[in-house]
């Protein structure tokens, strides 16, 4: 059986999740997203206005929780007790939340047993903060994505006014500089380069080159995985 196991780390605003979802039809892999689940979290949070920030619940919000993850093709739903959630992970409030409930220890432990039972299980490409250095460690392949934060900022800016928000550039940069600051300083898993990682910077490349670059170095040492 062809398996392979591929992890994608790096900072807020990067493209992981886009690079992960592309990646993951070009090889024809199951793409997992761990920010989703921390995302479903800060729903809960949200919809009980809590604050996310408290030890006390993020115990209560572990204890009292149930995730599912589900698969229609290479589609991922996640389900928060039993509900699809799939569309409401993504609005924009709930990015600050997930940010703020993932430091806490309980609420790692929690989504990390999840994450491993599906790479123990079949081939798999997830996408976080600390899939390498913590999660799955013994991952065939290691990434860590990265860019400029002010090209970072940039994107998630453009993203925003997209969708017609009126949010300036300065807000957006203060948020992901503090963000990063947040990620790589927390005591519990902090986001870090590790050692045996292929470090890509893409802030001057665009989706497909970033793609063709994972590529390449995949069939550099797992040629057997495209017979």
């Amino acid at each position: 059986m062809k398996k392979i196991v591929i992890a994608i780390d790096g900072p807020a605003g990067a493209g992981k999740s886009t690079i992960g979802k592309q990646l993951a039809k070009r090889l024809d892999v199951p793409y997992f997203s761990t920010g989703a689940l921390y995302r479903a979290l800060a729903v809960k949070c949200i919809n009980l206005n809590v604050d996310a920030t408290l030890p006390q619940t993020a115990q209560m919000i572990a204890d009292s929780t149930n995730l599912e993850i589900k698969y229609h093709g290479q589609t991922q739903s996640v389900f928060l007790d039993g509900k699809d959630v799939s569309n409401d992970i993504y609005r924009d409030e709930v990015s600050e939340v997930a940010s703020k409930i993932s430091v806490h220890p309980v609420i790692r432990q929690k989504l990390v047993d999840i994450q491993r039972h599906l790479a123990d299980t079949q081939s798999i490409i997830m996408d976080g903060r600390d899939i390498g250095s913590v999660v799955l460690p013994k991952a065939d392949f290691k990434f860590y994505l990265d860019a400029d934060v002010k090209i970072r900022a940039e994107r998630r800016h453009k993203e925003l006014l997209e969708k017609g928000q009126n949010v300036s550039y300065d807000v957006v940069l203060d948020e992901m500089i503090e963000r990063d600051k947040r990620d790589k300083g927390r005591e519990t898993s902090p986001l870090i380069v590790c050692e045996d990682a292929y470090v890509v910077d893409c802030s001057n490349l665009n989706i497909e080159q970033v793609v063709d670059k994972f590529i390449e170095i995949i069939k550099e040492k797992k040629q057997w995985f495209f017979g």
